[in-house]
């Protein structure tokens, strides 16, 4: 991959690391809140939901911020912006400012496109590929 790419890789997993960060740490903050929000647009389970929606983006973007199982983390930061588009919302059409859906699906296709891209080179998931094909029994099946 080229240095460019890396570097691409690494910030656009850092903004958007923060961005959910921030997201999630709010939803934490005011939990009893979100999970009402969660009740009135129908979301399944609003207790859990509520809880899964700020840990998957506090901790994906903790994971995204480190290039950590990054593949993992963008699908799953994905699957929490489409939920959130489908029940709140898509009704509101396009613009963040009506209450649409534009930041949920910037956020989401990122998510996802980081999770096809991978960390790059700048990442922790980088440091184990570099390790598993240092392996003698991983090199040998390569060269087969």
């Amino acid at each position: 991959m080229s240095i460019i790419k890396d570097i691409a890789l690494l910030i656009s997993r850092v903004i958007l690391g923060v961005i959910l960060v921030a997201h999630g740490w709010d939803k934490f903050q005011n939990l009893d809140g979100v999970t009402a929000m969660f009740t009135q647009v129908g979301a399944p389970m609003p207790n859990l939901s509520a809880l899964a929606a700020a840990s998957i983006e506090l901790g994906g973007g903790i994971l995204l911020i480190l290039g950590l199982l990054t593949p993992i983390a963008g699908v799953l930061v994905f699957l929490v912006m489409l939920g959130a588009a489908i029940l709140v919302h898509l009704e509101n059409g396009i613009m963040a400012a009506d209450g649409g859906w534009e930041l949920v699906g910037a956020i989401g296709v990122a998510a996802l496109a980081l999770a096809a891209a991978g960390s790059g080179t700048f990442g922790i998931d980088q440091i184990f590929r570099r390790s598993k094909s240092k392996d003698p029994k991983v090199a040998h099946t390569a060269e087969q």
